[in-house]
């Protein structure tokens, strides 16, 4: 192999940034540990690797993409800083950006009976198979790729274009993009105490909705799943906190787990990884995820309980990432007590000879994250190799 035809983070990597991700997604050895992260939120960060003086969040995709480059093996899909705008959505909700982060100002309705029709009329606008804005791969792409009536030549273009165009921008590293069964949009839209009620009332109506999103779901995969443009995908579903899940058992059988093997089966006919996220601490739904078909677990709160060095030696068969404190260690640790904890996180797992686990954040790279731990994180992944994966 011509070792200077690929980029690299190290001089001495020894294998592409593709070859890393498919070594660690099939639990092979590997020369280092692989990097995922999100990029889009730490001008310090983007400061540091573009070598340019930012203030505040007046950089680019383009500036994004440069650091994606020089520090990651597998991202997240990057977006350009929001800016402070409030707005309204199509159907009512009123939005507001600060940068790196949005927020609900108010809703088009204050109760469970709002939501119902909310739903109701939500649900058959996509049984009509019009395409949603806010399907999350074209996060600050919806005007350029937008196809509102389901036509799966034009949706998978669309995908083929958005991802080739990253890919351009971010060289090797792969993408990890999205795909969801719509249940967490739901009760995030809602809020959860009007979920509460509104799903106490109106189950049925839920049901509904999550048939309809399932089955768009699922065309939108057939039509744009593709392993040469990346080999995994994430499902992300929020439903736990630092305690465990916010919802019951049942809840969770009849709106999460059913949708979620629906989804993982679709993106396995394509020979696809699937990768599931939620935050906080999902511990006791682990069985039952696993059931559903998922490969692995990203976001990993050591402060809830979920430290990626007993996961993935308790269950070596999936693939784990997103273990190093965001929080505590990232935002208020010294770069050395970062190095020390991305070293026990290699050396525990036995990850450069097993593969199965990507080194990332419990939280992203978010602004509070002293950029230089971000910096001791990649360089302490460079710095523990596999002897026999050396050239």
């Amino acid at each position: 192999m011509d070792t200077n035809s690929f980029d690299k983070i190290f001089p001495d990597d020894a294998i592409p940034k593709r070859k890393r991700v498919e070594y660690t997604l099939k639990h092979q050895p590997v020369d280092r540990v692989a990097v995922l992260e999100q990029l889009s939120y730490n001008s310090g960060v983007i400061s540091i690797y573009t070598c340019r003086k930012i203030n505040g969040f007046n950089y680019t995709i383009d500036d994004i993409c440069a650091v994606i480059r020089k520090t990651t093996d597998i991202i997240m899909p990057p977006t350009a800083p929001r800016g402070t705008d409030r707005y309204t959505t199509e159907d009512g909700f009123v939005m507001q950006n600060d940068n790196w982060n949005t927020w609900h100002v108010s809703r088009p309705f204050s109760d469970e009976h709002g939501a119902r029709d909310w739903l109701m009329k939500k649900t058959e606008k996509i049984r009509e198979l019009k395409l949603e804005p806010d399907c999350p791969w074209l996060a600050g792409q919806e005007d350029t790729f937008k196809c509102r009536k389901f036509d799966a030549d034009i949706v998978r273009e669309n995908y083929r274009q958005y991802m080739l165009g990253l890919q351009q921008k971010i060289g090797d590293s792969v993408i990890l993009n999205f795909s969801t069964t719509g249940m967490c949009a739901v009760f995030d839209a809602m809020g959860l105490e009007i979920f509460s009620y509104f799903y106490a009332a109106y189950p049925e109506v839920m049901h509904e909705y999550l048939e309809v999103s399932a089955e768009n779901e699922l065309l939108r995969i057939h039509a744009v799943a593709d392993k040469d443009l990346s080999p995994v995908i994430l499902i992300p579903e929020d439903f736990s906190e630092k305690r465990g899940p916010i919802f019951p058992p049942a809840f969770l059988q009849a709106c999460l787990y059913p949708y979620v093997k629906k989804l993982t089966d679709a993106w396995h006919e394509h020979d696809i990884t699937a990768l599931f996220h939620s935050d906080g601490n999902y511990l006791k739904a682990l069985p039952s995820l696993i059931g559903c078909g998922v490969d692995g677990f990203y976001c990993l709160e050591p402060a809830a309980g979920m430290d990626v060095v007993n996961l993935k030696n308790s269950y070596p068969g999936q693939v784990w990432a997103g273990g190093l404190d965001g929080v505590e260690l990232m935002e208020h640790g010294t770069p050395d007590q970062v190095r020390k904890e991305v070293h026990r996180h290699i050396r525990q797992t036995n990850v450069l000879q097993t593969g199965g686990m990507f080194l990332a954040t419990s939280s992203e790279i978010n602004p509070p994250v002293k950029p230089e731990n971000f910096k001791a994180m990649v360089d302490a992944a460079g710095e523990i190799r596999n002897p026999e994966l050396i050239v």
